[in-house]
């Protein structure tokens, strides 16, 4: 049959309580069994130091002579002597006290013997010989009652016990008190933590009127949220980007889809659909590979494009997507731009639907190499950006006019602005020509 296994207890509390009583009664046990045992060696010295005083002064009432034959004196103390010990001739006993027969045959079988101590009967015998040049001609056998130190080391044992466990008991009841009332700011933080898992995670635990241990866990706690909200809001921001960029080849994708459906056509019409379709399904692909690898890494991949054979496809596929849209123009020389062709297109492409939806005549898209690098500037002549919002349009979310009349979510501008600084590059408005000219700064390879 397996012994039942001791658990320990769940709570903290419990724990402590348990450490500090298993602490205390080895405290306790050691000094009260130290105690005890020294109670007792005092005890056995006071009965040993009592039975040789009682032996002396019995020898001191006998003479032993030379021809090995004993005189006891008479004294005023006989009587006190008669009932303290024995007074042996040889093994013959000639004095004896008031005893029991145990006593008496435990007295007589030390006379001679050569035994010094004996426990008879509830008392402890001593014997002392008596001599005569250098030989025993004699023996005095004293006894003390043991009842008395008896009763003293049992008492003494039992109060000691009761101590040994009241004592640790009022400890563990006092540790459990105290450790209580110590983990109660503890018990406050996890009501706050259940809290904050109900409000989500805006609230903070602070470090404010907590000791200083609860303090530094509050702070590491506070940190580890901050860092979740941060993950949050990366990954909110990253499903509006994705979300943002996939609408319009989605709505390509959609909108020819529903046109083959809609009426039979021919092989050519067919075609050309259905390569449109494809080519959406692998702008969609370019644009969830690249926004998920800046995502993961807080940086994109090396890599080169010629800007213009970028800039040139974008603006033919603007043609073709919204053809009667103002014209979008090309400038500039051969320039190698050292970032991906997608990322390029990505940083571009709210660009170009901002100018391509504000333009009055014309966008103007323009690149040339400088000592900083590739710069590429978007233009419009439409209304441009007023000087009150020029400061607040890359922040994501955030649209100049909400009632323009196109459905946009606001994250363009702010998507291009972080693809561009994340390659360190970077995107400004200036604000000192008409209309709407926005400035890529991308490094040269």
């Amino acid at each position: 049959m397996n012994a039942p296994r001791l658990h320990r207890p769940s709570t903290l509390r419990g724990r402590l309580a348990l450490l500090a009583l298993a602490i205390a009664a080895i405290l306790i046990a050691v000094p009260i069994a130290t105690f005890n045992l020294v109670l007792h060696g005092q005890l056995g010295h006071q009965i040993e130091q009592q039975l040789r005083t009682r032996a002396t002064a019995v020898a001191s009432t006998v003479t032993a002579h030379a021809d090995g034959t004993i005189t006891v004196r008479q004294t005023p103390n006989d009587a006190v002597a008669d009932r303290i010990g024995w007074i042996y001739q040889g093994t013959t006993n000639i004095e004896r006290p008031h005893a029991t027969a145990a006593l008496q045959r435990a007295a007589d079988s030390m006379a001679g013997a050569g035994r010094r101590y004996e426990n008879v009967a509830g008392s402890r015998l001593f014997a002392l010989p008596l001599n005569h040049s250098g030989h025993q001609v004699g023996t005095v056998v004293t006894q003390v009652s043991l009842e008395s130190y008896n009763f003293t080391t049992r008492t003494v044992l039992a109060g000691s016990v009761t101590l040994a466990l009241l004592l640790p008991a009022c400890v563990y009841w006092l540790a459990r008190m105290i450790v209580g009332r110590a983990l109660r700011p503890v018990t406050a933080m996890s009501a706050s933590a259940a809290q904050h898992s109900e409000d989500g995670i805006t609230k903070r635990f602070s470090t404010h009127s907590r000791p200083a241990e609860l303090a530094e866990v509050g702070g590491h706690l506070d940190t580890l949220l901050e860092k979740q909200a941060a993950v949050l809001r990366h990954e909110k921001q990253l499903t509006a980007e994705l979300s943002h960029e996939l609408r319009t080849p989605l709505a390509r994708i959609c909108a020819e889809t529903e046109w083959l459906t809609a009426h039979p056509r021919s092989n050519a019409e067919q075609q050309a659909s259905h390569q449109a379709i494809a080519d959406a399904a692998e702008r969609m692909r370019q644009i969830c590979r690249t926004l998920l690898t800046e995502a993961r890494s807080g940086t994109v991949g090396p890599g080169r494009c010629q800007a213009r054979e970028v800039l040139e496809a974008l603006a033919q596929r603007a043609r073709s997507e919204h053809p009667d849209a103002p014209p979008i123009t090309v400038h500039g020389a051969a320039v190698t731009v050292g970032v991906p062709a997608p990322l390029l297109e990505r940083i571009l492409t709210p660009l170009l639907d901002n100018a391509r939806r504000y333009a009055t005549t014309q966008v103007t898209l323009e690149y040339t190499a400088g000592e900083n690098g590739v710069e590429i500037t978007v233009a419009d002549d439409g209304p441009g950006v007023s000087h009150a919002v020029s400061s607040q349009i890359f922040e994501p979310g955030y649209r100049a006019d909400p009632q323009d009349g196109h459905d946009g979510a606001g994250l363009g501008l702010a998507l291009s602005r972080r693809l561009a600084r994340a390659v360190d590059g970077d995107l400004t408005l200036d604000t000192t020509t008409t209309g709407a000219r926005f400035m890529i700064r991308l490094p040269a390879k």
